[in-house]
């Protein structure tokens, strides 16, 4: 669900609202419908701050405001005569999206937590500082380092909420504090599981794990962990990393690690499991796992630690159940989805069930049949070859008929193709070829189509239980999306591993805000989209108001600059309503006496 902004004219006069729309699925195509209308904050509605509150009871907790220094009061301020021809506006800097980043780094209490572990000696600026500009800026504008010395920084209000002029914020500093915040990975992944379980009653219970990559611009020749592996991105021709992350069934990420770019899935998990036992404790933790992370190996070593697993198993694991298809003994667990209960012939201590959806089962029928099409149409364009003498080697046409089974490898075994050299030519053929389809492979494929197999060693768990854990893995698909598409964590231009690992860390971190963000919305009533709410927090600016006071004489006495903050319109008023947030009104004040 996201935010979206109406405008409704009425009685000669311009609307403004909100409302939280849905998007969903149809057979004719994605859909949206609106939830409902988000309009001021009622007595008995409690703000997302509000349920923030009740649950930091007697924890540390951040300024309501989310801002500090907070709002600007001068007890000096007294009445003074302008002139309005005289007023400038001068100064003008990026503020509400920047604001509301730095309220996330200090309500997850990363600023604590780096003033106590990274050195204090006599650097310029804090290295916790530049580690909260090197986060807020992946969070609001993900770039380069370069490009926040040079165009981000400058632009906005950071200047006025930390204290430190952008002739300060350079490269050498970055790059520097991002080897320093590497460092503290384990620490910071401690505070921030206990932090973000204190905020949202998280349960650590259940993990979903996965693993994809992102890849290298250059030759890394300086990075032993840059390897040319399976691309998710679709770039095998890159040098990548291959980047494990694990996240509760809410999305919300416990920690993560970075493997060389040639590393299988599947030798990533005992050592996860290793590393998460010694960081928090072995306990009955149950984890879900796609198809790619098994291997008896790995699910004997969860086995041997007393660990539950719900994971998924290979396309081909399904011929071995293929009477159980057959039965109609199925069970909704919701509208076009099916599961049954299959217990193991080999090994009592493990289930399968077996699931059915109707929307992948049209998705691959579509993709079978177009795969189908195309590989006939590729079949007749050989055999036109042959007929007409273009084609005449055996092994040549043995060659193309290869490459046609690679491309459309869905369909490959479709059909039963013969291809002979003839005793004598035949008008200009020297080769005949024939085809016929496979009946087998045609049953099997309707058979199956819409069909996957989860494996568990949770015999005493109800399958609707097991397949809605299972399914929860789509949250770390869309983590990943997260970090790709909003948070740009690729492609990486770093050289060296460890300034990898820490740009990695960064993403992390500012992902880890994205969540809180989202989960604070939706406490609010906002639905879990933040890049909206985002939107609308950058239109927010910052800005010297600048003024000439006059004597009695009509002299000029001094000159006043009030760095102000632009007053919020009134839809973006309801959106700090519900979150239980106040924009501050004015940052600073600077008096120049002038000499008469």
């Amino acid at each position: 669900m996201f935010l979206r902004r109406y405008h409704k004219r009425k009685s000669g006069k311009q609307h403004t609202y909100w409302a939280l729309v849905e998007s969903y699925r149809t057979a004719k195509g994605s859909r949206q419908r609106i939830v409902a209308y988000i309009g001021e904050l009622k007595k008995n509605q409690k703000s997302g701050w509000e349920h923030l509150g009740r649950r930091l009871d007697g924890k540390s907790k951040p300024q309501k405001t989310l801002f500090d220094p907070p709002d600007y009061q001068d007890p000096n301020d007294e009445f003074v005569h302008i002139n309005l021809k005289d007023v400038q506006l001068k100064r003008i800097r990026d503020f509400g999206d920047v604001w509301l980043a730095l309220g996330l780094w200090r309500l997850l209490g990363l600023d604590q937590l780096l003033n106590n572990c990274m050195p204090q000696g006599r650097q310029e600026v804090p290295w916790p500082t530049v580690a909260a500009i090197l986060t807020i800026a992946r969070f609001c504008e993900p770039a380069s380092e370069l490009h926040i010395e040079e165009k981000w920084y400058p632009r906005t209000a950071l200047e006025d909420l930390l204290g430190v002029p952008p002739g300060k914020v350079h490269t050498d500093r970055l790059y520097e504090a991002m080897d320093l915040l590497l460092i503290h990975k384990t620490d910071i992944e401690r505070h921030l599981k206990h932090r973000l379980g204190d905020l949202f009653d998280l349960d650590f219970e259940v993990m979903l794990y996965d693993v994809t990559s992102t890849y290298f611009e250059g030759q890394c020749q300086s990075n032993p962990m840059a390897k040319r592996g399976y691309s998710r991105d679709h770039r095998p021709d890159c040098l990548q990393v291959c980047i494990a992350l694990i996240v509760t069934p809410e999305g919300i990420p416990v920690g993560h690690e970075v493997f060389d770019g040639n590393t299988h899935d599947s030798k990533t998990v005992q050592q996860i499991v290793h590393e998460l036992e010694n960081r928090y404790g072995r306990i009955n933790r149950t984890w879900v796992m796609d198809r790619g992370m098994v291997s008896e190996e790995n699910l004997c070593y969860l086995r041997e630690h007393k660990g539950r697993y719900i994971v998924g198993t290979p396309k081909r694991t399904l011929r071995r159940f293929e009477r159980h298809l057959l039965e109609k003994d199925w069970y909704e667990v919701q509208a076009g989805i099916q599961v049954k209960l299959i217990l193991s012939e080999t090994d009592p201590q493990e289930v399968y069930v077996l699931a059915r959806s109707q929307e992948r089962q049209k998705k691959e029928q579509a993709m079978h049949q177009r795969f189908f099409t195309r590989m006939e149409e590729a079949l007749q364009k050989l055999l036109h070859s042959i007929d007409t003498g273009r084609l005449k080697d055996i092994d040549l046409a043995h060659q193309r008929l290869g490459r046609i089974r690679q491309r459309y490898w869905r369909a490959a075994n479709a059909f039963d193709i013969t291809i002979e050299k003839l005793q004598g030519p035949k008008g200009k053929s020297r080769l005949t070829m024939t085809w016929v389809c496979n009946r087998q492979w045609q049953d099997w494929t309707h058979l199956s189509e819409g069909c996957y197999l989860l494996r568990t060693n949770m015999t005493d768990v109800a399958p609707e239980t097991l397949w809605k854990q299972y399914i929860q893995l789509t949250d770390v698909e869309w983590a990943f999306r997260i970090a790709k598409d909003e948070l740009v964590i690729r492609p990486v231009w770093h050289q060296k591993s460890d300034r990898v690992r820490g740009h990695i860390l960064i993403c992390f971190l500012a992902y880890v805000m994205w969540k809180a963000l989202s989960q604070w919305m939706k406490l609010a009533g906002l639905g879990e989209a933040p890049r909206t709410l985002l939107s609308e927090f950058f239109k927010v600016k910052s800005g010297d108001v600048c003024l000439r006071a006059y004597d009695q004489h009509n002299q000029v006495q001094k000159e006043i600059t009030l760095r102000c903050v632009t007053a919020a319109d009134e839809a973006q008023q309801v959106l700090l309503n519900r979150l239980g947030l106040s924009s501050p009104r004015r940052l600073n004040r600077i008096d120049k006496i002038c000499q008469m």
